[in-house]
C-alpha cells in the first residue's frame, strides 16, 4: 500500500470528508466520502458497477490535446430536465477511431489554452447506463438543485473520465490546467469529483484556494489557500462552486510497488443550460 500524504488545512474551517452540502453553501467547496453518497459499504451490485467503470478507465485513450502529459480522458454531455426528473445523454459525433467524439469548449478560465472548441473521445455507449455512474451524476445534480433555484431550466452536465498514469519511477502525469484555476467562473457552474481508483502512485494532492489565486501555483506566496487534501478511497471526492474558489490537483508519480501506477477520477461539471440564439 502507498503511504498517504498528510492532509494540510490552512484554517480551521477547511472541512473534512464528511463536510457535505453545508460546506458547499457556506464556503464554496465541500468534501464527501462514500457515506455521504449513501453507497457504503459497497454491496455486490455497487462493487460490480464500480468494476465496470474501472474497466472503462483502463481503456481510456491518451488526451489528444496534451501529448507527453501521461493523461488519458473521455468526455460526454448530458442534459437534465428538472420538471420531468429526466436525464438524457446527448449523442456524440461518430468517429472511426474512438466510436464517438464530443465537443468540448475551452474558455477564458483555462489559462494554459486560448478559447477554442475541441473534440474529445466520448464515453462508450455501453457505459452510459452504468447504475453507479448514473447514481453519482444524479447525486451531484441533487446537490446543485438544493443550492440554486434551477427548477425551470435545463441543467447541462459535462462528464469527464480522466486518468493520470505513470509507467516507471521518475515519470510524472500532469492534470490540466497545471495551476490553480476555475472551470467556468460563473455563479451557476459547479464541479464535482469522484475518485474511482488510485493505485501505486504518490502525489495528486488537491488544493482549494480563493478565486484571485487562479493562474498561480499552490506554492506561490501570493496564493491564498483554503485547504489541501489527497483523495485515497473509492468514491471519495469534493465539490466546488466555481466562481467562489479556484482549485488544482498536483502531478502524480510512481509509488513504491513494481509496475505502473494510476489515479482515475470522474469529473462532473454542472451549469444551467444557456440558449445560443
Amino acid at each position: 500500500m502507498e503511504k498517504a500524504e498528510p492532509e494540510v488545512r490552512s484554517n480551521s474551517d477547511a472541512g473534512g470528508p464528511g463536510d457535505g452540502l453545508a460546506g458547499l453553501r457556506e464556503r464554496g467547496f465541500a468534501r464527501y466520502g462514500a457515506e455521504q453518497l449513501g453507497i457504503t459499504p459497497l454491496g455486490s451490485a455497487a462493487a460490480r458497477d464500480l468494476a465496470g467503470m474501472r474497466e472503462a478507465f483502463a481503456d481510456l485513450p491518451p488526451d489528444p490535446y496534451a501529448p507527453g502529459t501521461n493523461r488519458f480522458r473521455r468526455y460526454s454531455h448530458a442534459v437534465y430536465l428538472p420538471w420531468k426528473d429526466e436525464l438524457s445523454w446527448i449523442p456524440g459525433t461518430p468517429d472511426p477511431v474512438h466510436g464517438t467524439v464530443t465537443d468540448f469548449a475551452v474558455g477564458q478560465n483555462e489559462p494554459e489554452h486560448p478559447p477554442t472548441r475541441r473534440a474529445l473521445p466520448g464515453v462508450p455507449e455501453t457505459l452510459l447506463g452504468n447504475p453507479l455512474l448514473l447514481r453519482l451524476l444524479r447525486w451531484d445534480i441533487e446537490q446543485v438543485l438544493s443550492l440554486k433555484n434551477l427548477g425551470r431550466r435545463p441543467l447541462w452536465a459535462g462528464v469527464h473520465f480522466i486518468k493520470l498514469r505513470v509507467d516507471h519511477p521518475g515519470q510524472d502525469a500532469v492534470s490540466s490546467p497545471n495551476c490553480l484555476h476555475q472551470d467556468g467562473g460563473s455563479a451557476g457552474t459547479f464541479t464535482f469529483a469522484h475518485l474511482i481508483s488510485r493505485t501505486n502512485v504518490t502525489g495528486g494532492q488537491n488544493v482549494i484556494a480563493t478565486p484571485d489565486s487562479a493562474g498561480l501555483q499552490p506554492e506561490d506566496p501570493w496564493a491564498d489557500i483554503h485547504a489541501r487534501f489527497t483523495l485515497t478511497h473509492p468514491l471519495e471526492g469534493y465539490a466546488v462552486h466555481d466562481h467562489r474558489v479556484s482549485h488544482y490537483v498536483g502531478p502524480v508519480r510512481a509509488g513504491s510497488e513494481p509496475g505502473p501506477g494510476e489515479r482515475s477520477i470522474l469529473i462532473v461539471g454542472l451549469a444551467p443550460y444557456v440558449p445560443q440564439l
